[in-house]
C-alpha cells in the first residue's frame, strides 16, 4: 500500500503504476457532472486544481453545530465525465481523478501526456469512505449546483484505492477487457 499526499505533484503520481494500491491523504475536491460541464464550457474553476485531485463523488453532507459533517462519501460512476476529463486535466493541471468504474481512452491518453492518474475506490461503501474525511474545509458553488454537485473541499486521511490508469498510459481496464475478450473467444470455440 502506497501513501500519496497532497500536493499530488507530477513526479509523485508518475511513480505510481496501474495496479498499485494507494491511501490518499490531504486536500481532495469533489466534482460531478455539473462541474465538469461548466469547466469544459470555459467556466472559472472555484479553486485551483493544479496538482490536485478531483473525487467523482456526490457526498451527503449536513450541518451539525455550525460545522459540516460528511455522512456518506462514495464514488459516483466516472465514465460520465469522459467527454470532459482530458480537457480538464490539460487546462487545470489535475494530477489525480478518484472514482469508480473506470475512464476511457481520452482520459488515459491525457493521463499519459500530462502526468495524471485515475484511482478507483470502493463503490457501495459510502459510509466507510465518509470516515476517511477528517473535515470539510469549504464548499463552493453550493447555490449554483446544489449539495450533491457542489465542489466540496475535503481533508482526507487514508482514502483507499487502486491506480487503474497510470501516468504512463497503462490501464487495468484495457487489460481486463483484452483478457475477457480472449476468454470469450476460447469459450465460443469450445461451444462451436
Amino acid at each position: 500500500m502506497k501513501a500519496v499526499e497532497y500536493p499530488f505533484t507530477k513526479a509523485a503520481v508518475t511513480e505510481l503504476r496501474a495496479g498499485d494500491q494507494v491511501r490518499i491523504s490531504g486536500l481532495v475536491f469533489t466534482g460531478r457532472d455539473r462541474l465538469h460541464a461548466y469547466l469544459s464550457k470555459g467556466g472559472q474553476a472555484p479553486v485551483s486544481l493544479r496538482d490536485g485531485a478531483v473525487y467523482h463523488c456526490g457526498p451527503v453532507v449536513v450541518q451539525q453545530g455550525g460545522a459540516w459533517v460528511v455522512l456518506a462519501a462514495g464514488p459516483t460512476t466516472s465514465i460520465r465525465e469522459e467527454p470532459y476529463m482530458a480537457g480538464i486535466i490539460q487546462k487545470h493541471g489535475l494530477r489525480m481523478i478518484i472514482g469508480k468504474g473506470g475512464m476511457g481512452r481520452n482520459t488515459r491518453d491525457a493521463c499519459r501526456e500530462h502526468g495524471c492518474v485515475y484511482v478507483q475506490t470502493v463503490g457501495g461503501a459510502a459510509g466507510m469512505l465518509a470516515g476517511c474525511v477528517e473535515r470539510v474545509l469549504a464548499v463552493h458553488m453550493l447555490q449554483e449546483f446544489g449539495s450533491a454537485e457542489a465542489v466540496w473541499e475535503f481533508a482526507v486521511r487514508d482514502l483507499p484505492g487502486v491506480v487503474t490508469i497510470d501516468g504512463h498510459g497503462n490501464s487495468l481496464h484495457d487489460k481486463v477487457q483484452r483478457s475477457s475478450a480472449r476468454a470469450l473467444r476460447r469459450l465460443m470455440r469450445r461451444s462451436a
